[in-house]
């Protein structure tokens, strides 16, 4: 496409820095060297704080981990995927798209755009990731579909979700994508969905609004809702 949707631009590299590991080796051998030289009465009380401090780890480490359970049982809890979208669909109210007007990174631009920024068009909001198999028999339907879309005012919408841009405009080129492709780097947009597993897909009408959804791999029925929806109104 020639739109600034796919203009090409360098994304930040992942770095690897071992000075800290390093620097916390040579404190330990530090140590170790100089015991040789402590003299006999701190030996001693060494010995009874050692002696003191081998009781106390296994109670300690008991504590760490009940509370490092208590903290998962609570992150799983806080995080579960939140399922008010389908239950509003599943009883025919076409609730807004969520967070519609937050800017997301363009892959492969340096520029933003949002959801709403689409309001007037049929939309079939997708979720992907590179690293996601089922994504990967999803894009070519997509692909198909959106030739379609184009010709009644409607697009596919590409979002990423917590992948790494290389990868993602690799994945683009693979499957040669032309619909509109945005990244979502911390997961928020995708969350407000409810959407934490890939793939998923949301069918929104031209106010905004969605109509359809589908928590998993799409299947040709469901891009041939968006396409009636964009023939029609």
């Amino acid at each position: 496409m020639d739109s600034p949707w796919c203009r090409e631009a360098a994304n930040g590299s992942r770095t690897r820095d071992l000075k800290l590991g390093k620097l916390a080796l040579y404190q330990l051998s530090y140590r170790r060297a100089g015991a040789d030289l402590t003299p006999p009465g701190l030996l001693l009380m060494a010995v009874s704080t050692l002696a003191v401090r081998r009781r106390l780890l296994p109670i300690l480490a008991s504590l760490a981990g009940a509370a490092l359970v208590g903290l998962l049982i609570y992150g799983v809890s806080a995080q579960s995927a939140s399922r008010t979208l389908d239950e509003l669909v599943a009883q025919g109210v076409h609730p807004p798209a969520p967070d519609a007007a937050r800017l997301l990174p363009v892959l492969g631009s340096g520029g933003e755009r949002s959801l709403a920024s689409l309001k007037g068009r049929v939309v079939v909001l997708n979720f992907w990731a590179s690293w996601c198999e089922p994504c990967q028999v999803e894009a070519p339907k997509l692909e198909r579909a959106q030739a379609q879309l184009e010709r009644h005012a409607g697009t596919v919408l590409g979002v990423t979700y917590l992948d790494a841009s290389p990868d993602s405009q690799s994945f683009v080129r693979r499957f040669h994508l032309t619909y509109p492709n945005l990244r979502d780097n911390n997961g928020g947009f995708a969350h407000s969905y409810g959407t934490d597993q890939l793939p998923e897909s949301f069918i929104l009408d031209r106010s905004g609004r969605i109509v359809a959804l589908s928590r998993g791999e799409i299947g040709q029925a469901f891009l041939n809702r968006a396409i009636a929806l964009a023939e029609s109104s």
